[in-house]
């Protein structure tokens, strides 16, 4: 028996005629996922329920923007663009405002960025510092694509580059890396 519910691109075009029932659908079926997602790169749940705030309320009103499948993405890809978006923003935020214990010296507040913490806890040491020492332009098209499993397409979408210069950059980055770890 098939499934009658409406797919997430379905919601997306009722959300952006305003339609507060397909939204909640939509927030019902994707949230879970998402936010086991942005856990994965931020230890914070604060910060991680102010980023799914400030996605969700990107979709209610950017809804209409989304082209999904004719242009090759999803709409679970979309909005963990959005996400990982906002996730970047709240780092930069983060990082922009001073640190309370100004009387430490510098190097005993230094944190380790999101992205080598997620880095950490999925790969081998080896790998993990292997991939930690990659260009930061080649790291972070790992990251989208290993990490968080983004397609070419969506990883374009996120770093705002061509595609072309996301596979060129997939490229380097395996080379690189198999060369270190052999």
């Amino acid at each position: 028996m098939g499934d009658s519910r409406p797919d997430e691109e379905a919601l997306l075009r009722r959300i952006a005629q305003g339609d507060v029932a397909a939204f909640d659908d939509f927030y019902r079926r994707t949230a879970p996922g998402l936010a086991v997602r942005l856990r994965r790169r931020c230890a914070d749940d604060g910060m991680v329920a102010e980023v799914m705030q400030d996605a969700y309320l990107a979709v209610w009103r950017a809804a209409s923007s989304y082209v999904g499948a004719r242009a090759g993405g999803s709409a679970a890809g979309w909005l963990w663009t959005i996400a990982a978006r906002r996730m970047v923003d709240a780092y930069r935020l983060q990082a922009r405002r001073p640190l309370p214990h100004a009387d430490l010296p510098t190097d005993a507040l230094t944190v380790p960025a999101a992205e080598d913490e997620v880095v950490d806890r999925v790969m081998d040491d080896p790998v993990a510092d292997a991939v930690r020492d990659l260009a930061p332009e080649l790291r972070e098209v790992v990251q989208a694509m290993v990490l968080d499993e983004l397609s070419v397409r969506e990883t374009s979408a996120l770093l705002g580059v061509p595609e072309g210069t996301v596979k060129t950059r997939a490229r380097r980055a395996r080379a690189l890396l198999r060369q270190v770890l052999s």
